[in-house]
């Protein structure tokens, strides 16, 4: 069963009884029963959860402790048989000393043993009354061979650990430990070594643990909750990881404080799934974390290897941790059920409408900086842009008027041109005109009938075959006569062509895909659509004739109009019904280049954010996705020589920046991967 680079994990928060061993380890036993009907591969339990965190000077007693061990000794067997690492918080004694510790259980086996780093000793935590730092282990007088034998295998590297006996299991003790399950590994901290100035799962990280588990019994405060979830959030990105975080929840002592069961499961940056909290039963927060994404970014973040305190380098320091084999990740079957939101428009802006609103504004002004810098450093005294009335040309415009604005300049120094040609209808012409107009630019016409049918004329080509000759002679007429107004008025050709067009090759070479500046190279179609359909609301909204001009843009169908109107003067020529949905294609180019999956995962992603509601079929899917693929590749040749433009977001085609790529590549491979 192909898992696809996910694995399914989970923070369970189960009722507790202070000091109530028995009842706690049963109460466990049960959540890993149900978290195994989910085929969870990692369950990660909270902090103390064995006895309960605010046991006070109960964790004094021997009795207590010793009970712990029994209680471990009841989840191992309950573990037996299950492909499922799970991850309980327990006292343990070792050398006259208590720690704090993560116990690490697969299929009635002790794995290991982390004890907690960093110990409070401030306001209502008083831990360092209790608990030693697992510091202990970090220096050259505990370090042993690390060698011991767990399940038969000899599965530990060495690393700066020590070796004890807990529950019947020799096993090593030690915060350097990374857990091999899989194809991934994980590593383990415990609370407060998360608010640390540097936390261990930093150096966890760097030591190759793709997944952090932190054990957790953080009450609760007013507002606390948002800091703790950004703090975790922002841990994950930085780490470039996932993180499952699990705190104690209902049933701790409400004695001075209150626990509230947060539960938050992150991946680089993104909250995938988290619980309700102050709930007063038992939960379980589970999500599929995707692991192939996390390596990808990995290695192609070279920072991500960093250096130590003291300077030594990343690899030296991975020699000091113990790697530990547990197994194999459960069988999840990833296609009937996934933990996690697939976007189907990632480059679309998400959040409230303040989140949406920022996050427009900002593209805008990046688009608008990047044009008035290039305006201003070459002393230009115009800019010339194409108007065809649709989308493109459009936010081109768009960000035209607001970079002269910027530089103080008047709109009337834009020169707008209006080519109709062949296919030119009456509504983009109208609303070409019209927004020219409403923007106080200086507007032209510029037919190009006559030019295109003298050069027929020339070079022989008959006028009523309508092939790619017919169509890119008329894209390279309009790219001729821009290119020599900005020559006649000393300016520049501000260039229309998006993103998505650049992936899919659908620009006419030295046609529409040249220009002076792109200011839309970076912005892919289904976000063109979107900054055009908020410009009209809140950059545009004082002037109605362009807002009202703007809205019938969007609501008019993408055509470059090469071919002829139909009888009754409407668009004969639909982009998306020729190279498919942009939608689609968008999500493609996404997946395909921020995370190097392989054709059949972006199928597979493609169909859970498309096919089950009913959007598209799984074969429409599968269609337009070998399209992208052969165009992408086929394409590149355009891409190779693309003129100067801004990166917006965290996907560029630039050949100077973010992609390289031979133009004549082959894409059989990846044919093949999809079928």
């Amino acid at each position: 069963m192909d898992n696809f680079g996910f694995i399914r994990v989970a923070a369970a928060v189960p009722v507790v009884r202070v000091a109530d061993v028995v009842a706690n380890t049963a109460s466990i036993c049960g959540m890993i029963e149900k978290a195994y009907a989910k085929q969870v591969s990692l369950l990660v339990f909270p902090e103390l959860s064995v006895t309960g965190y605010t046991c006070g000077d109960l964790f004094g007693q021997d009795f207590l402790v010793r009970e712990a061990e029994k209680g471990v000794a009841r989840i191992k067997e309950a573990s037996r048989g299950k492909d499922m690492d799970i991850v309980v918080g327990a006292p343990v004694r070792f050398r006259n000393r208590l720690y704090n510790c993560a116990i690490v259980i697969r299929n009635g086996i002790v794995m290991g043993i982390v004890p907690k780093v960093h110990i409070p000793s401030y306001n209502e935590f008083y831990e360092t009354r209790w608990f030693s730092s697992g510091k202990d282990f970090m220096s050259g007088d505990v370090r042993s061979d690390g060698r011991y034998l767990s399940n038969g295998k000899d599965n530990v590297r060495e690393g700066f650990c020590a070796e004890m006996t807990y529950s019947g299991f020799r096993c090593n003790i030690s915060p350097n430990m990374i857990f091999s399950l899989g194809e991934t590994g994980y590593a383990i901290e415990i609370c407060e070594d998360l608010w640390a100035p540097v936390p261990p799962s930093s150096y966890h990280a760097l030591a190759g643990a793709s997944i952090i588990a932190n054990l957790s019994a953080s009450n609760e405060l007013l507002m606390k909750n948002e800091y703790r979830k950004e703090l975790v959030r922002q841990q994950s990105a930085r780490t470039l990881g996932g993180y499952i975080y699990c705190s104690a929840g209902c049933g701790e002592s409400t004695q001075d404080l209150v626990f509230a069961g947060s539960s938050i499961i992150c991946e680089n940056g993104a909250v995938l799934s988290e619980s309700e909290r102050f709930s007063m039963e038992s939960s379980i927060t589970i999500a599929d974390i995707d692991y192939e994404r996390l390596a990808s970014l990995r290695s192609r973040t070279n920072t991500f290897r960093g250096i130590t305190p003291d300077g030594t380098d990343a690899d030296t320091y991975d020699r000091l941790y113990s790697r530990i084999s547990t197994g194999s990740a459960a069988e999840s079957d990833f296609r009937k059920e996934l933990f996690r939101k697939i976007e189907a428009h990632p480059f679309v802006p998400k959040g409230n409408d303040a989140e949406m609103d920022a996050r427009c504004r900002e593209i805008i002004s990046i688009q608008t900086t990047g044009l008035a810098g290039r305006l201003s450093r070459i002393n230009c005294r115009t800019a010339v842009v194409g108007i065809s009335g649709g989308l493109d040309s459009t936010l081109a415009l768009l960000v035209t008027a607001l970079a002269f604005d910027k530089l103080g300049w008047d709109r009337k120094r834009i020169i707008g041109i209006t080519m109709p040609g062949y296919g030119t209808t009456g509504r983009t012409y109208d609303n070409a005109c019209g927004l020219m107009k409403a923007l106080g630019i200086t507007s032209r016409e510029i037919s190009i009938v006559k030019a295109c049918d003298q050069h027929f004329s020339d070079i022989g080509h008959d006028k009523e075959s309508h092939d790619v000759t017919y169509e890119n002679s008329q894209a390279r007429e309009r790219t001729q006569i821009l290119m020599d107004v900005a020559n006649q008025e000393g300016g520049i050709v501000v260039g229309t062509g998006d993103l998505s067009e650049l992936a899919l090759g659908w620009a006419t070479y030295n046609g529409d895909h040249m220009s002076m500046y792109g200011v839309n190279a970076g912005v892919p179609k289904t976000l063109v659509k979107h900054l055009v359909s908020w410009m009209a609301d809140h950059r545009f909204n004082s002037e109605p004739a362009a807002g009202n001009i703007l809205r019938d843009i969007i609501a008019t169908p993408i055509s470059p109009e090469l071919l002829p109107a139909d009888q009754d003067g409407k668009i004969a020529q639909v982009t998306e019904d020729l190279v498919g949905p942009y939608e689609l294609h968008d999500f493609f180019l996404y997946n395909f280049f921020r995370f190097g999956y392989s054709p059949s995962k972006i199928l597979f992603l493609a169909e859970k954010a498309f096919c089950s509601d009913g959007s598209y079929t799984k074969d429409t899917v599968k269609k337009w996705l070998k399209t992208f693929i052969r165009r992408f590749f086929s394409q590149q040749f355009k891409r190779s020589c693309l003129p100067d433009g801004p990166k917006v977001g965290s996907v560029s085609l630039s050949p100077r920046g973010d992609w390289r790529m031979p133009s004549d590549a082959s894409y059989g491979m990846y044919i093949d991967d999809i079928d």
